[in-house]
């Protein structure tokens, strides 16, 4: 069986020896796709995958370095894609017989950029339905018979099972961090508005963020600087692998889901915290509403955008999606402009937070991936950073007690996505994964 790829090999370090012609391109495509032939029957990872065309964008990619042509930062590297992401030269359909056959007229923002940038789209990467609550075929790397979380499952089991160094999500309640901290990967997502959505399923637009995975945080810098939007990027790549920052300061809040946690859960991270030094700080209370209101604006908006889906095949919907549709008709216009009143509120009601601490340290997850596939885990954990669209990170640094992995959240104010980094990296040199 093909060997995945291994932490020493991250994706800078490959975009450094394909820029150096060290390797080339077409072998390391090559490679994972030997590894995509030994493992997917398994993982399900891949809703579309076409190694004749991944081959091709390869030798491509070889072609202009042997010219001399300028190699772009993800030069000949990897990368999966959510298939809620249009692209196209491939099918884009949504986790759902609704879109079977759909082939988008034009690539997402965020694909054009991975290409400008050199990457080699591998192919589409399985997602949820209509990135929803109903789960897809893909399974956990680590045993096959639990969940990888979602929405994003796809992206993160591939990563996860060392198919690809690099994958592309996207989150509107927990659907990238879930996913990372479940499949023991890196999951990012940035604070809102700094990827492009342009091209991307509309589930709920006030929530909706695209997000990334990869096996370190240097790699998840390297691809979200290529995606974030030029007048606003932060220096990820510089905070990932600049000079080791000085221990940050860590606040460890308890959120009202702390109880949805379970004891081990709850106990490592207290242990961690203690660690590394986190200081216990209360909650604001402003942010209690946070739950209720995000799902307040997540369903009305999702009955809005999937209003053609629900004219036309609501009979060919799951349960869990014909009840979030039921309900977001339910929501009156005064309640959902309530709801959205809330996100500034609850940003600033953090300030305080963030003026004595970098960073917040807090579960991603309530424990280990659930035995069976039937769902994809509670995204409790995730929901107020979202509903906030601050910056948070999964990293891999605890495991469950049966020792599947059992992701670590950290969380940075908006617009402190390279002091997210920062602190993560500080986090994960001091306390590797066992």
């Amino acid at each position: 069986m093909p060997e995945p790829l291994q932490e020493t090999q991250g994706a800078l370090e490959l975009a450094r020896s394909l820029r150096e012609g060290r390797i080339s391109a077409e072998a390391l495509a090559m490679r994972c796709l030997e590894r995509i032939a030994a493992t997917d029957a398994v993982v399900q990872a891949w809703a579309f995958l076409d190694p004749q065309a991944v081959l091709a964008q390869a030798r491509d990619a070889d072609r202009r370095r042997a010219e001399g042509r300028p190699c772009g930062p993800l030069h000949g590297l990897p990368v999966g894609i959510k298939d809620i992401i249009d692209t196209v030269d491939m099918p884009t359909e949504n986790g759902t017989v609704l879109h079977a056959g759909r082939r988008p007229a034009a690539d997402a923002v965020l694909v054009t950029r991975l290409r400008d940038a050199g990457a080699v789209i591998m192919g589409k990467t399985v997602t949820t339905e209509l990135a929803t609550y109903a789960p897809g075929k893909t399974r956990n790397p680590h045993n096959p018979e639990h969940t990888p979380g979602g929405s994003s499952s796809g992206s993160a089991a591939a990563v996860a099972a060392g198919m690809v160094p690099l994958a592309v999500g996207t989150q509107t309640n927990g659907s990238v961090l879930r996913p990372a901290a479940f499949c023991g990967v890196w999951g990012y997502k940035p604070t809102a508005g700094l990827i492009p959505r342009e091209g991307v399923l509309r589930q709920s637009q006030t929530f909706d963020q695209v997000g990334v995975f990869a096996r370190n945080g240097a790699d998840l810098a390297l691809i979200a600087e290529v995606l974030c939007n030029a007048q606003d990027r932060p220096a990820l790549l510089a905070a990932a692998t600049g000079p080791m920052p000085p221990q940050p300061r860590f606040a460890l809040v308890r959120t009202p889901q702390w109880s949805r946690a379970e004891a081990s859960t709850r106990a490592a991270i207290e242990a961690l915290a203690a660690k590394a030094g986190a200081v216990e700080c209360d909650m604001p209370a402003a942010a209690a509403p946070a739950w209720d209101r995000h799902r307040c604006v997540m369903e009305a908006e999702i009955a809005e955008n999937f209003a053609a889906e629900w004219a036309q095949g609501r009979d060919r919907l799951s349960v869990s999606l014909r009840g979030q549709i039921e309900r977001g008709h339910a929501v009156a216009a005064g309640e959902y402009r309530e709801a959205l009143a809330q996100i500034p509120r609850i940003n600033a009601a953090f300030e305080p937070v963030f003026a004595q601490h970098d960073v917040i340290l807090t579960p991603a997850v309530a424990g280990e991936a659930p035995l069976g596939l039937g769902s994809t885990g509670d995204p409790a954990f995730c929901t107020l950073w979202t509903f906030c669209g601050m910056p948070a990170l999964s990293l891999p640094l605890l495991r469950g007690p049966s020792g599947l992995p059992l992701g670590v959240q950290l969380v940075a104010p908006r617009g402190g996505d390279a002091r997210l980094l920062s602190a993560a990296r500080w986090l994960a040199e001091n306390f590797s994964e066992p």
